[in-house]
């Protein structure tokens, strides 16, 4: 019975981790209009499941730190009631934090969970010096260097942009569907034919209807071609495929942490536990996302293109090698540190939404240390 509830609250935790963290990987996408809302979290689905089930074979080395052995005296490691306990605490408070819209770190809360169940079972003989070495370092320091390296991203591309004379126009919708065109090809009358030099995937129209809205629906797109294609063509491609990168390595970073819950009690083979939590965080990213994915596309900065590339780049990057070295780090820190390092540098931020998230990131520990505890103390 014990087994069978720990499974399930193993997978209410992959449901958390889902809702709270499968978007984060496209929310430069969904940010900037490259995509539509449900195009990305498809699109991060897929991307996501991928990373999970490579994980299988590239990743297992987080398994093991997050089954509480190091941390936590081995007598207690293996014990169903404090699996549960940090299942229960880590997934309640993640899921708490996604009906709020608020992107925290499911590593911190498992973090919490392990801790809060842990002094409760051993009281003060937890190992805190491995906390700090293997944790909490890691943590701590994943935001500012994906910070620090999203502003030199940004940066380089920006010199690159105008060294080749690469430049951007605002661009209007017409019809139906959102064609671009650039303002400069229209003539004054509305009645007047537009430019036929200029290549259109439609055929001209006649009557066009200007509609006000607000800054933020503004396009500027880049009209310039490199070898005869689009320079902007090929910058959407860049930036979609740079946001599957990032879900890949979500999936690859945080589905053995979770599954290092199974491995200690050893209630499930590690390759079918793994497959189980990658169902259960593909769920719940397509059905309970949307407020943490509006947090983080629109929140915190106005994203361009460009901008959600270099963000995707850096978070990317940073955690796959995190993830072969069995480095606990937060995609939700790395992301969400390399989107703010954008809005740091561009001059476009919501500093009210950044403090916010940055509050929720502090209270993420302790409040999944004391769900934790409680359970323990119930249950025992």
């Amino acid at each position: 019975m014990s087994v069978f509830v720990l499974f399930f609250l193993t997978l209410f935790l992959a449901y958390a981790n889902g809702a709270n963290d499968n978007f984060k990987g496209v929310a430069t996408l969904y940010g900037s209009r490259t995509l539509s809302y449900r195009t990305a979290i498809q699109m991060a689905t897929l991307a996501t499941f991928a990373g999970s089930i490579s994980s299988i074979f590239l990743a297992q080395g987080l398994v093991a730190g997050f089954s509480g052995k190091g941390l936590i005296p081995d007598q207690v490691v293996g014990a169903p009631i404090f699996l549960m306990s940090v299942g229960f605490g880590a997934a309640a408070t993640v899921l708490l934090a996604t009906r709020l819209g608020f992107p925290i770190s499911t590593t911190h809360s498992l973090v919490g969970g392990l801790l809060g169940a842990g002094i409760m079972a051993v009281g003060w003989d937890v190992h805190f010096h491995r906390l700090g070495e293997t944790f909490l370092i890691p943590l701590l320091m994943s935001p500012l260097i994906a910070f620090t390296l999203a502003v030199i991203s940004y940066r380089f591309f920006s010199y690159v942009k105008s060294a080749g004379g690469f430049s951007k126009e605002s661009c209007i919708c017409v019809g139906e569907q959102k064609n671009f065109v650039p303002l400069r090809v229209l003539k004054h009358s509305k009645n007047d034919h537009l430019d036929q030099n200029i290549a259109m995937d439609n055929p001209p129209y006649l009557d066009i209807a200007f509609t006000v809205a607000d800054t933020n629906e503004c396009m500027d797109l880049y009209t310039n071609r490199v070898w005869g294609i689009s320079v902007q063509k090929l910058l959407d491609l860049a930036h979609v495929f740079s946001a599957a990168m990032v879900s890949f390595a979500r999936g690859l970073n945080d589905t053995p942490k979770i599954a290092g819950l199974l491995v200690a009690s050893q209630a499930l083979d590690i390759q079918w536990g793994m497959t189980a939590i990658a169902s259960g965080m593909a769920v719940g990213g397509v059905f309970n996302a949307r407020k943490v994915a509006e947090t983080i596309s629109h929140n915190i900065t106005v994203l361009t293109q460009g901008q959600g590339f270099s963000a995707n780049l850096i978070t990317g990057f940073l955690v796959i090698v995190a993830s072969k070295f069995g480095v606990p780090v937060s995609t939700t820190h790395v992301s969400v540190g390399a989107i703010m390092g954008i809005g740091m540098v561009s001059g476009n931020r919501n500093a009210n939404m950044i403090v916010q998230i940055i509050l929720s990131w502090l209270v993420t520990l302790p409040i999944a240390m004391g769900l934790s505890a409680a359970l323990y103390f119930i249950l025992s």
